[in-house]
């Protein structure tokens, strides 16, 4: 299966066009979307085609059946913010782990962001989190 990358074009797109590329990339059919969704392949065929506007739970669905990340459909059809930060479940880990200290933490999180985002994008400055010192930091 052929992983469409996300690049300048893609962002551009609609909602529909995006769905609808994916699915294609996927070598996968309206109807094979529709059933793997658990939806129907007419809805499937409106959304792609930008005649309706599916909520969130559906957009979660389609990005299951496509193997995408739920996120990017909700920012597509406008239901997140694109430029609200969010910390992923990587760093929300890293926050919560009481044997690292703040700054192994700041560093863990540098390294991450390093890694998901290696076309020299916008980084996202790791935020410390407030917390009381680790047992191990004097």
């Amino acid at each position: 299966m052929e992983r469409v990358e996300v690049n300048e074009q893609h962002e551009r797109l609609s909602l529909g066009d995006f769905i609808a590329t994916q699915r294609r990339a996927a070598e996968m059919s309206l109807r094979q979307l529709a059933d793997r969704a658990g939806i129907s392949n007419p809805y499937v065929s409106q959304i792609e085609r930008g005649l309706r506007k599916p909520s969130a739970e559906v957009l979660n669905q389609i990005a299951t059946a496509l193997s995408v990340s739920a996120e990017s459909l909700y920012v597509r059809a406008g239901i997140i913010d694109p430029d609200e930060v969010r910390p992923t479940s990587v760093q929300r880990s890293v926050h919560a782990d009481p044997a690292l200290t703040a700054a192994q933490k700041q560093a863990l999180i540098s390294v991450y962001l390093a890694f998901v985002q290696p076309d020299g994008g916008p980084h996202p400055t790791p935020q410390p989190t407030p917390e009381a010192p680790a047992a191990n930091e004097e």
